[in-house]
Formats: structure tokens, C-alpha cells, sequence
């Protein structure tokens, strides 16, 4: 008569002395995971300080450098709390979480959104997350820029983000997309060289002043767009709601 042995029951390895096993393995670039457990990983490891979920796909920010990334960044950072804070009804982000589907988990550089109650397409989430596409989304390309201007365009385009500001910092450029049709298209400038918000009017960028360390020029332009009978408009629009 064949007996059947017990399985045995594998016994945990014992940590190293004075170390405790991770509860949840760290996020790893090119893991796929659904969002919940990508949530729950980086929620677990607050030593990673920027992953995304791009299409069911993780990626883990490289470190940053000043010149290619931090400087432009913090520029264009300014220029749009420059227009948060002179349009109530607006409200602007730094690289604030945003869930977008079940397989998009992004942290854009910069966002400006429109109030959910002020018929805005993004909300604030119980948990404090931000649910939805706003209304514009900024990344700062450098060694992102191959994910910036591919899939992560695609799904902001896919998403319904209104417009997609994109600066890259090895060949210097700005291109501004906004949504027409359900794709995204180049805005052109004007004869003086300025982008025009069709978003957020009155936002008005001197593009060309990003790269050349000239807030100033920058500063004027988004002065004149915020002085605009547009951005009035605007503003009482948002104050109507």
C-alpha cells in the first residue's frame, strides 16, 4: 500500500543580522504590473522618488542634472504658478501622481488643471491622488525624452489631455500640442515668437527665452498674455461657474 508523504513546508530564510527582509520587492524599470500593485510597491519603498507606469510597464527615473533638466524645469515651474496664481479657478502641480487608466500611472514635471467644479477633467481623489487628464500637462525632456515623445504622448493624447508642452534639452526646442480631432497637433507661434495657450488663455511663452536663460523675455510675454481681453474673459468665465 503506497503511502503519500506530507509536502514539507519550506522555512523562510533568516534575515541578515540586524536587517529585516523588504515586506514587497522594490520597483524595478521594464516590471509589469497592474496599477494597484505599482501603487502598493512605491507606497512600500519611499526611497524611490519617481516611477511611472507607462502602459502596464514601470520605469524608474534616472538621477537628475541641473543644467539638462533641473534649471528648465524650475523656469517653466515658475511661469505657471505666475498664471495659477493670477487665474482663480486654476491650480497647478509638480510632479504630482496622476492615474489615467488602469495601465497609466504618471508624474508629470509640471500640470495645470481647471477645477473639477469649475468643469475641470481631473479630480482630487480621496486618497489625495489626482484621477484623470488635466488640461495641460509639462515634461522636460532629456533622458526621458524617448519616453516623453512616444508613449507618453500617446496616452496623454489617448487620455484626453487638451495640450502637451514637451521641452527638450539635447537639441533645444519647445513644441506645444494641443487636441483637434482626438490627435494631438504643433502649435505654431506667433510673428513675435510666442505660443499661445488655447487651454489656458492669456498662458503666452516665449519660447525661444527658455533655452536662452532669459526668464525675463519670458516673464514679459506671460504678462502681456495675463493684461489679454482672452484671459479676462477667462477669468470671468471661471468666476461664472
Amino acid at each position: 500500500m503506497a503511502v503519500t508523504l506530507p509536502k514539507p513546508i519550506a522555512a523562510p530564510l533568516p534575515a541578515p543580522a540586524g536587517r529585516a527582509w523588504p515586506q514587497t520587492p522594490p520597483l524595478e524599470s521594464g516590471d509589469r504590473l497592474t496599477r494597484a500593485e505599482f501603487e502598493r510597491r512605491y507606497e512600500q519603498h519611499p526611497e524611490i522618488k519617481t516611477a511611472e507606469l507607462i502602459e502596464g510597464s514601470v520605469r524608474v527615473a534616472s538621477p537628475v542634472r541641473l543644467e539638462l533638466h533641473a534649471r528648465p524645469h524650475s523656469i517653466l515651474n515658475w511661469w505657471v504658478t505666475t498664471y495659477w496664481m493670477a487665474t482663480p479657478g486654476v491650480e497647478a502641480g509638480d510632479n504630482a501622481t496622476v492615474r489615467l487608466d488602469r495601465e497609466n500611472e504618471f508624474q508629470p514635471d509640471i500640470l495645470l488643471r481647471i477645477d473639477h467644479s469649475k468643469g475641470g477633467t481631473s479630480r482630487i481623489t480621496a486618497d489625495g491622488y489626482l484621477e484623470g487628464p488635466p488640461e495641460l500637462v509639462i515634461e522636460v525632456a532629456a533622458s526621458t525624452a524617448s519616453y516623453d515623445l512616444h508613449q507618453k504622448l500617446r496616452v496623454y493624447q489617448r487620455c484626453g489631455v487638451q495640450e502637451y508642452l514637451v521641452a527638450t534639452a539635447y537639441e533645444p526646442s519647445v513644441t506645444w500640442f494641443a487636441l483637434r480631432e482626438g490627435g494631438f497637433e504643433p502649435m505654431a507661434p506667433d510673428d513675435q515668437g510666442v505660443l499661445r495657450s488655447e487651454a489656458f488663455p492669456g498662458l503666452w511663452l516665449k519660447a525661444s527665452a527658455l533655452w536662452e536663460r532669459d526668464p525675463a523675455a519670458m516673464l514679459a510675454a506671460l504678462q502681456e498674455g495675463l493684461a489679454s481681453p482672452e484671459h479676462t474673459a477667462f477669468v470671468d468665465q471661471l468666476n461664472a461657474v
